[in-house]
């Protein structure tokens, strides 16, 4: 006797994304009154001009539910459509249950395959790969991934390093069945031997005053990953999708540093054509958000439309990657 498998659709596509940015807009000039430095040295080193943090009665779980529900509604669905809730976060205050399980709750979904991914700024790419794994092979039809994060309630106010990075907000995206190929081959992996480059402090550690937990970066180390290992990694996303540059439409890189974006579109010799995302300009770095928050925003303000083909590619803490050219929703 043999076991009988599973079988998907052919294809997967993203149908929809929808996005919630923290409502507190905090511009250089008021970080500056945090840490010591100036609007012109931010915007110089990094491209943001203020970054988006959540206030009160905001939190993780609402601002994941909000873009979820704007998710699944723009891809004419219900809640209860939904057959899997993947969340890219590392803003979940509780070890248990999943902030999939605490969303999809809040959405009234009845009973989705609901899990957490911890991969920072390059979940939402393994999201997406996942998912599209998962709708061709049977296991579900349509697939909630979000990122989520408030990084703001991780921000150590007293590294004039790291202080002026981190936005809060959530992306989200549904991805079902597709008649045509809309999602390439993901690529990903990491380089673990890096892995201490980029942290989150240990709960279990005692603080002063309960502060923190508070994010610790290796700038240097991460600015030099990211132009030259990343830079080529986002061009074998490319080439495993069959998308030659000329051909390319959108580029929506994590929205990590300007400087990184600029390197990242030397090293793939994109035509000036390509639309590239510029998100962390009033929105700071979002992490596992920033990709999905990206996207919308290029779709909403027409700089982008649905059907063009775009290559996105995450990056971060572990250290990760992961990337694939889909079509826009």
């Amino acid at each position: 006797m043999s076991i009988q498998t599973s079988q998907g659709a052919q294809f997967a596509r993203i149908m929809s994304v929808g996005g919630s940015r923290g409502s507190r807009v905090v511009d250089n000039a008021e970080m500056c009154t945090m840490i010591d430095s100036s609007d012109e040295w931010i915007q110089q080193r990094t491209g943001i001009k203020e970054r988006r943090w959540a206030a009160d009665g905001e939190d993780a779980i609402t601002l994941g539910t909000a873009a979820a529900r704007t998710a699944i509604e723009r891809a004419g669905l219900q809640p209860a459509d939904i057959d899997a809730v993947l969340v890219s976060t590392v803003s979940h205050f509780m070890q248990t249950p999943s902030m999939a399980a605490i969303i999809a709750d809040k959405l009234g979904m009845p009973e989705p395959a609901a899990i957490d991914l911890s991969a920072a700024c390059a979940g939402f790419c393994y999201g997406v790969g996942m998912a599209d794994s998962m709708v061709r092979a049977g296991s579900a039809t349509h697939v909630l991934v979000l990122g989520v994060e408030v990084l703001s309630k991780y921000t150590d106010f007293t590294d004039r390093s790291t202080a002026f990075l981190f936005g809060d907000g959530a992306g989200a995206v549904v991805i079902g069945p597709s008649d045509v190929p809309a999602i390439g081959p993901t690529l990903w992996g990491s380089d673990p031997t890096q892995h201490e480059v980029i942290t989150i402090d240990d709960w279990r550690e005692e603080r002063p005053h309960g502060e923190g937990p508070f994010i610790h970066m290796e700038g240097r180390q991460v600015f030099k990953w990211a132009t030259t290992f990343i830079a080529g990694k986002a061009r074998e996303a490319l080439d495993s999708a069959g998308i030659p540059p000329e051909e390319l439409d959108v580029f929506i890189p994590h929205q990590a540093n300007n400087r990184i974006t600029d390197s990242m579109l030397r090293h793939l010799k994109l035509p000036a054509s390509v639309v590239v995302a510029r998100d962390i300009v009033g929105m700071g770095n979002s992490s596992a958000a920033s990709v999905p928050l990206a996207m919308e925003a290029l779709l909403d303000s027409g700089d982008a439309t649905s059907g063009q083909t775009a290559l996105m590619i995450g990056f971060g803490a572990g250290l990760v990657y992961a990337g694939q050219t889909v079509l826009l929703p």
